[in-house]
């Protein structure tokens, strides 16, 4: 028995879309670069994106990858890290403060390295599977490009 969550109108519309390439997209965000494009730069600070493509002017103020990225982050610098410990451990048995002063860096740089290119990755993503506001058909329901400019913050002060 198969279970139908779209209704057909849903389904058409969603054949009717033009495919966006998945591993396309993923490779261009794990560059940092504009998954639409492949060309503009998708961040404008450390993890922070940029409101549009400079060289196509694709929307990607809203995206919504949230926990995502350091949950993947974790994972991948879990999967690095505990190998090669155990890997030291087994074969040079060396004392613990030599164990921390090498894994709890080298945890924290892996993680900060990860960190962007696995936003963007998950960016890219979203971008090709239409979620999240880059569907041009559900314009609906965006958040602003930046809500707090929508606040009078002089008001606040009286």
């Amino acid at each position: 028995m198969t279970v139908a969550y779209r209704t057909p109108d849903e389904r058409n519309r969603a054949a009717a879309k033009p495919q966006r390439g998945v591993t396309d997209a993923m490779l261009n965000g794990l560059k940092l670069k504009c998954p639409a494009c492949g060309v503009g730069k998708l961040f404008s600070a450390y993890l922070k994106s940029t409101p549009h493509c400079d060289n196509c002017n694709e929307a990607l103020h809203h995206h919504r990858a949230d926990d995502a990225p350091p949950y993947f982050t974790i994972t991948i610098v879990g999967h690095i890290i505990i190998p090669a410990l155990l890997a030291v451990e087994t074969a040079f048995r060396p004392e613990l403060w030599i164990h921390m002063s090498l894994w709890v860096p080298l945890t924290v740089v892996l993680s900060l390295a990860f960190l962007p290119p696995v936003k963007g990755a998950l960016i890219g993503l979203q971008w090709a599977l239409f979620m999240h506001g880059f569907d041009p058909e559900t314009q609906t329901e965006l958040p602003e490009t930046d809500p707090a400019a929508s606040l009078d913050l002089a008001s606040e002060k009286t």
